[in-house]
C-alpha cells in the first residue's frame, strides 16, 4: 500500500510540476572533449556520458567562443557573444543590461536555479535562485545530489517546473577528486599532441580521475530524474566546457580549446543515438531552450540561434562559421603580457589569426616552461607537465616543434580539421590551399571589423588598462 501511493505521489509529481519540460544541464570545469568515450577517447572511463550520447543526442561541431570559464559561462547564460557582453577577458563580468536565460524563462513560470561553480557576474543580468557553491578538496557528488534533491523537493511542493544548472568543479586543477588509483599512468596513450614524459602521465591519471567523478555525477542525477518520474518530460544536457589546461588547449583558440562536448537527452523531439553534425555556438543553446520552453526571444536579443530544427532531423545550416577569441589580460603570471587570438571556423578548416605573433604567448601552466627556456634552473622533482616538456633530453624533430609551439606562434594558421583533427601541421605556406586562406581570412577580418575589435592589440591594451587587479599579486 504504502508502494503503491507513493508511486502516485511521483506520477502527481510528473504531472503537476512537469505540465511543461524542465531542464537539467551538467556543465564541467576545463574538460576536453576528446576525453569521452562518445568522442572516441579510449583510457577515460565516462560510461554515463556515454551511454547519455547513446540514448540521446550528440553534438559533432559545437563550439565555445572563448576557452576560459567566465566567458564561456556568460555566452551559454547569456546567448550574446562576449564581445557584446563584454566578457573576452577571464574573470570578467558582463556588461550593465545583459540579459540571460533567467530573464526569459522566469516569466513563463520557471524556477531557474544555479548550483555549484558560477564564475558569473554581475547578478543583474545572472539572477540565478543560487542554490550554493560546493566543495573543490574533496568529491563533491554528495553534496551536489542533496542540495538538487532538495530544490527539486522544493519545486514538487511548490509545482513549479525548474531549469536547473550544475556547475562542477571537477578536472579544473588542482585535481582533488576521484580514484586516480583507478588508471595506470604507465598504460594510458598519451595523445599525438602532447609529448609523453613521466611528469605528464601523472597528471593525466589525476585529470582523469576527475573526469570520471564527474561522469558518476551525471549518472547519479539521471537515476534521480528516473527515480521521480520526471526523465521523459525533462531536457537533460552536458557540457564539457572548455578543454583542458594542459597545452594548446584552454587559454587557446585552437579545436582542443574551443570545441566543447555537448551530449542531450531531448524528449519528444530528437531520434536516440542521433548525431548533429552542423556547427554550433555556446550561444546557440540558451534561445534553443527558451524556443523550446514557450518562450519567443524578439530579433537581436541573442547572437545564438535555435537548433531546434536539427534536433528535429532536418539537414539545415544554421552557421557558416563559428568565431573564437582569446586575450592574455587577466590571466595569472601574465596579467599584462598584450597577446592576442582571434580564429574563424567553417566545417572543415580552421584560421587561427596572432596579431602579435612576434612576441610571446604564455599562461598559468607554460609559465615554469618558458622560465626554463630562458635559462631558469628548475629541480627534476619540481617539475610540471610543460617543464618535463623543456627538460626532456633527446627530443625529436617534432617535440621540438611541440615545445617551441607552447610560446612561439606564426601570424596566421590555417588547418584542415578533417584530414588534421589536432591542428599539427600549418597549411598557411602551401599554395593549394591560398583560396580558402584567403576566404576565411577576409570572413574573419569582416567579422572583427563588424564587432569593432578590427584592431585586436587596441583592445587587449584596453582590457589590460581596466584590468581590476593590475599591479597586485596574483
Amino acid at each position: 500500500m504504502t508502494n503503491k501511493i507513493t508511486f502516485l505521489c511521483f506520477t502527481f509529481f510528473a504531472l503537476s510540476v512537469s505540465a511543461k519540460q524542465n531542464v537539467v544541464f551538467i556543465l564541467a570545469d576545463d574538460m576536453s572533449r576528446d576525453t569521452w568515450g562518445a568522442y572516441g577517447g579510449k583510457d577515460c572511463k565516462t560510461p554515463n556520458i556515454d551511454q547519455l550520447a547513446m540514448d540521446g543526442t550528440r553534438f559533432d561541431r559545437a563550439y565555445c567562443t572563448v576557452a576560459m570559464c567566465a566567458p564561456f559561462r556568460q555566452e551559454l547564460y547569456s546567448g550574446r557573444s562576449p564581445w557584446r557582453t563584454g566578457t573576452l577577458p577571464n574573470h570578467s563580468k558582463s556588461v550593465s543590461r545583459t540579459k540571460s536565460i533567467v530573464h526569459y524563462l522566469k516569466p513563463l513560470g520557471y524556477r531557474v536555479a544555479l548550483l555549484g561553480k558560477s564564475h558569473v557576474g554581475p547578478n543583474e543580468c545572472y539572477p540565478f535562485e543560487h542554490l550554493g557553491d560546493v566543495s573543490k578538496r574533496v568529491d563533491a557528488n554528495p553534496e551536489t545530489m542533496d542540495k538538487a534533491k532538495a530544490f527539486l523537493d522544493d519545486c514538487k511542493k511548490k509545482e513549479n517546473p525548474f531549469c536547473l544548472f550544475i556547475g562542477s568543479h571537477d578536472s579544473h586543477a588542482p585535481f582533488t577528486t576521484g580514484d586516480p588509483s583507478a588508471y595506470d599512468a604507465k598504460k594510458i596513450k598519451v595523445p599525438t599532441y602532447w609529448i609523453d614524459t613521466p611528469e605528464l602521465r601523472e597528471v593525466m591519471i589525476q585529470y582523469y580521475a576527475e573526469i570520471t567523478n564527474f561522469d558518476r555525477l551525471v549518472g547519479m542525477m539521471r537515476k534521480e530524474l528516473e527515480k521521480r518520474n520526471l526523465w521523459e518530460n525533462t531536457i537533460f544536457m552536458v557540457c564539457s566546457e572548455q578543454g583542458t589546461q594542459l597545452p594548446f588547449a584552454k587559454w587557446t583558440c585552437y579545436d582542443n580549446g574551443l570545441h566543447t562536448g555537448l551530449v542531450a537527452h531531448w524528449p519528444s523531439r530528437a531520434k536516440p543515438g542521433s548525431v548533429i553534425k552542423e556547427l554550433i555556438s555556446t550561444a546557440d543553446i540558451t534561445p534553443s531552450l527558451v524556443n523550446e520552453l514557450g518562450g519567443t526571444l524578439q530579433k537581436g536579443t541573442v547572437d545564438g540561434k535555435s537548433f531546434l530544427n536539427l534536433l528535429a532531423g532536418k539537414n539545415e545550416s544554421i552557421h557558416q562559421y563559428v568565431y573564437g577569441a582569446f586575450t592574455n589580460c587577466r590571466i595569472i603570471d601574465n596579467r599584462e603580457r598584450i597577446y592576442p587570438i582571434r580564429s574563424i571556423r567553417n566545417k572543415r578548416y580552421s584560421l587561427i589569426y596572432n596579431p602579435n605573433h612576434q612576441s610571446l604567448t604564455s599562461n598559468v601552466t607554460l609559465t615554469q616552461a618558458l622560465k626554463m627556456i630562458e635559462d631558469t634552473e628548475i629541480k627534476p622533482k619540481d617539475l610540471n607537465p610543460t617543464g618535463s616538456w623543456v627538460a626532456k633530453v633527446d627530443k625529436s624533430k617534432f617535440e621540438k616543434k611541440l615545445v617551441a609551439k607552447l610560446h612561439n606562434r606564426e601570424e596566421f594558421e590555417l588547418y584542415d580539421l578533417q584530414k588534421d583533427p589536432f591542428e599539427m601541421v600549418n597549411l598557411t605556406g602551401d599554395s593549394k590551399y591560398l583560396k580558402i586562406q584567403k576566404k576565411l581570412k577576409d570572413a574573419l577580418l569582416a567579422k572583427l571589423k563588424a564587432l569593432g575589435d578590427s584592431d585586436p592589440m587596441s583592445t587587449e591594451k584596453r582590457f589590460v588598462s581596466t584590468d581590476p587587479k593590475r599591479g597586485k599579486k596574483n
